[in-house]
Formats: C-alpha cells, structure tokens, sequence
C-alpha cells in the first residue's frame, strides 16, 4: 500500500512523516495476519494521511477523522487530536481513570485505529464498499475493533480497554438508551461524538462476548453471520445470534 501525505503545507507533512512510516512499517504484520487468516485479499490501494479538518470537511463529513473507503483509508496520525476528541467523548462525566487514559492516548492504540480501517476490506464481510449498509453494521464495526485489538494488544492492554468501554457503554446508557444495535446506520453519526462512540462501544462488547461464548472461536460467528446473510436476513442480526446460542 501507497502512504500519502496530503497535508496543506510540506511543513505539516514533515512532521508527521516519522510516525506514518512506523504506522505503515507495523501494519505489515497485521496485514499478513489478515491475509492468513481472515481473507484479506484485496487491499486499499493506500492510506492517505491527513489532518483532523480535511478528513472530516474535505475528505468526508464524518466527524471522526478515520474511516475506508474502497480504495483508500483516510486517517489523521495526530496525536493531539485524537487525544482531545477522545477526551471529549466523556462529556461532563466525573470519570478521572478514563479521563486520564484517554489523555494520555498512545501511538499504540493510535495504530489499532489504522489496524481497524484495513479490517474492514477483509472478505468475510459480506456487504461492499458502495452498497448501502444496514442490517449488520454493528458487527462490521465490532469485529473491526475486535481483532486488531486481539492480535496487537497484550492481554492486560486488550483487558483496559474492553473495561474502560464497558464503562463508558454503563455510564452512557441513560444519556443514548440501549436502542437495538441493528439500527447501527448513517444515522448514528449525527449526533455528539458521545453518542457517535456509544455504538461503536457497543458493537465491540457484543461482538466480544460473542466470540467468548464460542469459545474464542472466531470463524464460528463469522460463519454464523454468513449463514445469516444467505438466507436473507429474515431476521434482525442480533436475535439470529441469540437464537444460535439457545
């Protein structure tokens, strides 16, 4: 895959040069995993790097700046930024461990976010790039948390994390509700970062604990997703996997 600086001054662009090609240099391994494992087979053409405000008023009107497209992914490798947006996702909640992880972000779990973004062209998916997505969005998005998280973290880091989300879903839930997750759709991007972040928190719990009740067996509930896929999705996702568990 391309890297591409498309920032709009080469000072800007040079700042971040030396973490890009660390980010790109590590997700090699990544990439090869999926590919081992999980169908990855074909890739974005390249990542293209780009600050918080192009991503999200150039590049696309999503206010997260990170997402893929079919033949690119677009991600901001500022820091600072992501820092200061994921502080804000805490609102005004009196929670000073979260506050303080989030304030300190690390490259590490920046990387996780770019890990996340190639998840998404892996082939066990079963929608594309340009149709419009419903139904299953959740388990996209909870899956492409998931599995980076699982493979680049170490278990104490994987563990933090799956906490720090679990708290936040307890603590949002009164704010956002627990509408169901099929509903996970273009919709949920219009509100606050907060509420944005809720499903994504969500998406990942679940798709966690769906895993743990195959016993880690992460081709189980892919081939249960699939199942559900070909037969036309009769039925909302989520009961489909809860019918499966009876």
């Amino acid at each position: 895959m391309k890297s591409i600086l498309a920032f709009e001054t080469s000072k800007e662009a040079f700042t971040h040069e030396e973490l890009t090609n660390e980010m790109m240099g590590k997700l090699i391994s990544y990439q090869q995993h999926l590919e081992q494992h999980f169908q990855l087979s074909t890739l974005p053409k390249g990542v293209i790097w780009t600050n918080d405000l192009l991503a999200t008023t150039t590049f696309s009107n999503i206010p997260i700046p990170a997402f893929t497209r079919e033949d690119f992914i677009y991600m901001s490798p500022q820091l600072e930024v992501w820092q200061s947006l994921l502080v804000s996702q805490l609102e005004s909640k009196e929670m000073d461990e979260i506050h303080a992880f989030y304030e300190n972000f690390s490259e590490e779990h920046l990387f996780i976010i770019l890990a996340h973004e190639l998840t998404h062209h892996i082939d066990l998916f079963v929608d594309e790039f340009d149709d419009e997505r419903h139904d299953s969005i959740w388990f996209e998005e909870g899956m492409c948390f998931y599995l980076p998280r699982k493979f680049c973290l170490s278990e104490a880091e994987f563990q933090k994390i799956t906490d720090i989300e679990q708290s936040l879903v307890n603590c949002f839930v009164e704010d956002y509700g627990m509408h169901s997750l099929d509903e996970f759709g273009m919709a949920s991007y219009k509100g606050s970062v907060s509420s944005i972040m809720f499903d994504y928190w969500r998406s990942y719990i679940k798709v966690k604990s769906l895993i743990e009740y195959a016993d880690g067996n992460v081709h189980h509930i892919f081939s249960l997703y699939k199942e559900w896929h070909e037969k036309g999705r009769e039925i909302p996702l989520t009961k489909y996997f809860e019918e499966s568990q009876k």
